[in-house]
């Protein structure tokens, strides 16, 4: 026996059992998604490194050390993509979707960060990310976070809460830097090795560091919505007031910053408790120099990230419960004639009934052997089918979730029969 070849470790099997949950996220995701006019794009999975490093920002934890980097045998240095954002804007660059117009567009898949496993955390991981071009005011900010909290109604989750922040704009944030520098180097002693290492690259990532002892500076740190522009604060508070207006609860949290270098005034999280320190499902704001960063003209532009491992076990941990996968029906075959016209029965079953899902036993055996398998199935009722009833165009309708009798009947009366089960 070969030796096996196990899985690379943070990237995980999603096996059958689990996919009815990925299947109903990924189906009221796209209904609420398409109810507000965002359209779905497909961008590959791997992208020239530059593009990354340019958005992101080479000093970040992504860059330096996350990305799944390699040269081709043509001498390029490609990237497995650590994040959305950056290859829609490329696609929307490099397909003339972005120049004086307004797009919304999403797109769903894997991502690939070699970070260290842990709950709630992997190295391939799966995102919505969408995003919205050409608007600049504050209402199509308010509209993302109405349209996610439909979306959390539609799933069924309610454990979770809105913080929002603005960063202001460059000019502004530079002029905050260097207040957060002075302060930080006060206080020198008492961060820990990677903020130190941030100080003067990413001072701002200090902010966000989850160390117990940098916590307790970065309390004590001035507040960027103390500095901010007077074009950034009539942005925000307009922001909230459309949110106050819609019924959207929040809170602002002005320690609130994102992992990645090319955001600009609204950011905003949906986070839970019910999750453990994985505590962000849904992370975005709006980067209005990107575009240009990458290549096109200056584009207003807005989007967020969910991520979908975390949803899943959001609705898991409030018990949303899950549509049901089990076959209507399983057809039980013995006898040659049997196994011959079975499989003409079963799709003169499903051409009538497209919705019907009906299992076909293919493993053989007798009556009871198939019956058992039947019966684990989870189907609601056997079809029995011998000689003698295909022979007659019969077949026996035997229910597996009561006491009922089994029935023969014809297979025209069959059709009726599993029509009240299919919807």
């Amino acid at each position: 026996m070969s030796e096996l070849i196990p899985p690379i470790r943070g990237m995980n099997d999603i096996l059958p059992d689990a996919t009815p949950r990925w299947h109903q996220l990924e189906t009221v995701t796209r209904a609420v998604l398409a109810a507000y006019g965002y359209r779905e794009m497909r961008v590959p999975i791997v992208e020239k490194t530059e593009l990354f490093a340019r958005s992101i920002g080479e000093v970040t934890d992504i860059v330096e050390k996350e990305m799944y980097s390699f040269e081709d045998r043509n001498g390029e240095h490609l990237t497995l993509r650590p994040e959305a954002t950056a290859g829609m804007v490329r696609a929307g660059i490099s397909n003339g979707l972005l120049y004086n117009q307004v797009q919304r567009l999403w797109c769903h898949g894997p991502m690939f960060r070699h970070e260290r496993p842990q709950k709630g955390r992997y190295r391939q991981f799966h995102q919505v990310d969408v995003e919205a071009y050409g608007l600049a005011g504050p209402d199509i900010d308010a509209e993302l976070n109405i349209m996610l909290a439909r979306l959390w109604k539609a799933l069924g989750v309610s454990a979770l809460e809105l913080q929002i922040n603005t960063l202001g704009t460059p000019a502004t944030r530079q002029r905050y830097r260097k207040l957060l520098v002075e302060y930080f180097r006060r206080h020198l002693d008492a961060l820990d090795e990677d903020s130190r290492r941030r100080l003067d690259s990413n001072p701002m990532r200090v902010l966000d560091s989850k160390v117990p002892e940098t916590r307790k500076v970065v309390e004590g740190a001035p507040s960027l919505l103390d500095h901010l522009d007077a074009e950034s604060q009539a942005h925000f508070a307009e922001f909230q007031k459309l949110l106050d207006d819609s019924g959207i609860r929040y809170r602002v949290n002005p320690r609130l910053v994102r992992g990645l270098d090319y955001y600009t005034r609204t950011v905003f999280e949906w986070v839970t408790t019910r999750l453990g320190a994985q505590d962000a499902v849904c992370s975005g704001g709006r980067y209005d120099g990107l575009v240009e960063l990458l290549g096109g003209k200056p584009t207003p532009a807005i989007g967020f990230a969910m991520g979908m491992e975390r949803m899943v076990a959001l609705m898991e941990a409030e018990g949303v419960s899950v549509p049901d996968t089990a076959p209507h029906a399983y057809l039980v075959r013995v006898g040659a004639e049997a196994e011959r016209a079975g499989l003409r029965l079963a799709e003169q079953l499903r051409t009538a009934l497209p919705g019907l899902r009906l299992l076909v036993d293919c493993s053989g055996g007798d009556f009871g052997k198939q019956l058992k398998r039947a019966d684990k199935s989870g189907a609601r009722v056997a079809l029995v089918l011998g000689d003698n009833e295909a022979r007659k165009h019969e077949v026996g309708f035997k229910p597996l979730r009561n006491t009922t009798e089994q029935v023969s009947i014809s297979w025209d009366l069959a059709v009726a029969r599993l029509a009240a089960w299919v919807q």
